[in-house]
């Protein structure tokens, strides 16, 4: 039996509120790391070395993610979405303010860049088993027709939590000087972060567990070993789930983390400027987003990322051609482009990713794909690109790596079978042969 269509939106909206709150968290580190963790707590290096090394702290947020989504899968299987929930938005919110609050290297020396980095493996453990429950609350919890439209709402706090942190970051760089910015103005997003957590945290203490698991769990439906069984059942699913994701994600923290300090240092766009255009390129996400979710109910899946891939391979060389180009408009309409072609992945991919995978091991299927996706295209994504135009000198290399990645992506989309007509009850969907 559905859940009735106000549950639905209930949790929909609970997940929304929760994910946006837990990727602004997760986000205002990257801004961070390109715009002053170099200066802050890598001074000693030159220039582009502090770069490197302050995206590799990025980085570490990602090699954490796939930890905490075991570890949150293996819980969310067992015991329920609802309290893994919570407990990723605690972690994700006590690390956050605890950057905050951090002494530079210049207070504490090497210490400094050591502790921001185990607060960064803290933010991804808690972000590594966000995703997968968020997900899986919104598309258990959705009419079997409207799966992909309900499960695009938790996908939306992605561009929502960015939106929010370019706005913050953007505010303080316009109505602080730079002395003050570095001082003590970049601090000011992360102390926020407790706010938003105590929100957050009432929210989903409201929202009732998936109906789906309960009625898994009555019948006894579950396994001591989510993680090892899904692996060991379907491996080949997992994997190629993350091959669908891998472009997705590299891309997004290409346009959203390294973008910003290569316009910003090589082009001489001012920073408000690409901050503020990053902000309006996450708002027109989250209709695109809706739109591709409810397109997917549709027409399927599958099709919508494989067209996806495509597009944006096809459109890498002229996007970077445009950001060259040194206009602001030119780099929105590249972005505006950019931001079609990925929507239409990731808007219908809580439902896609759940759709794979049965009940008993659900949590534990998605959200490894998901993670290794995460690790392998968006935490190595910036430093790669870093390395790649320090390499060559010319963003054509980022072009190559991107069409690489969409390559990989595509062919793995069409190697996974549709899935938007099955039921969630269903045996796992197979890849294709």
């Amino acid at each position: 039996m559905a859940p009735p269509p106000s549950s639905a939106r209930r949790v929909a909206a609970a997940g929304l509120i929760g994910t946006t709150i837990e990727w602004f968290d997760f986000f205002i580190y990257g801004t961070a790391a390109a715009l002053v963790f170099n200066r802050l707590f890598f001074p000693e290096f030159e220039p582009v070395a502090g770069t490197v090394a302050s995206f590799a702290t990025f980085a570490v947020g990602f090699i954490a993610r796939p930890l905490g989504g075991v570890l949150f899968a293996h819980l969310g299987d067992r015991h329920g979405r609802k309290p893994v929930l919570v407990a990723s938005l605690l972690l994700m919110g006590l690390a956050t303010v605890l950057m905050g609050v951090l002494p530079t290297y210049g207070t504490i020396g090497v210490a400094a860049p050591l502790l921001l980095t185990v607060l960064r493996f803290a933010q991804g453990i808690g972000v590594g088993g966000e995703w997968g429950g968020a997900a899986l609350m919104a598309v258990e919890h959705a009419p079997e027709h409207r799966r992909g439209f309900y499960g695009s709402w938790p996908q939306i706090g992605v561009p929502a939590g960015l939106l929010l942190g370019n706005l913050t970051f953007s505010a303080l760089s316009a109505g602080l000087t730079e002395a003050e910015f570095l001082a003590w103005g970049w601090r000011v997003p992360f102390l926020c972060s407790a706010l938003l957590i105590i929100v957050g945290f009432v929210i989903r203490l409201r929202i009732s567990e998936s109906p789906v698991f309960q009625r898994a769990a009555q019948r006894q439906q579950h396994t001591r070993t989510p993680v090892l069984d899904v692996l060991r059942e379907h491996p080949r699913v997992v994997a190629l789930a993350a091959g669908s994701f891998l472009a997705t994600n590299a891309t997004f923290y290409v346009g959203t983390t390294w973008i910003v300090a290569y316009t910003t240092t090589t082009l001489g766009y001012e920073r408000t400027s690409i901050l503020n255009a990053n902000a309006l390129l996450s708002f027109v996400d989250i209709p695109l987003m809706l739109a591709f979710g409810l397109l997917s109910d549709r027409i399927g899946r599958r099709g919508m990322s494989m067209a996806g891939m495509a597009g944006l391979a096809v459109f890498a060389v002229p996007y970077f051609l445009l950001v060259d180009s040194g206009s602001i408009m030119l780099f929105l309409l590249g972005g505006i482009v950019v931001q079609v072609c990925r929507t239409a992945v990731y808007g219908p991919q809580s439902a896609y990713f759940s759709e794979l995978f049965s009940t008993r091991f659900r949590y534990s299927g998605a959200s490894l794909a998901y993670q290794l996706a995460a690790i392998l295209g968006g935490g190595l994504a910036p430093m790669i690109c870093t390395a790649l135009y320090g390499w060559t000198g010319s963003s054509m290399a980022i072009a190559g790596y991107v069409v690489v990645l969409c390559l990989i992506s595509f062919g793995s989309s069409y190697l996974l079978a549709e899935t938007f007509r099955k039921g969630l009850t269903d045996d796992p969907a197979p890849a294709r042969t």
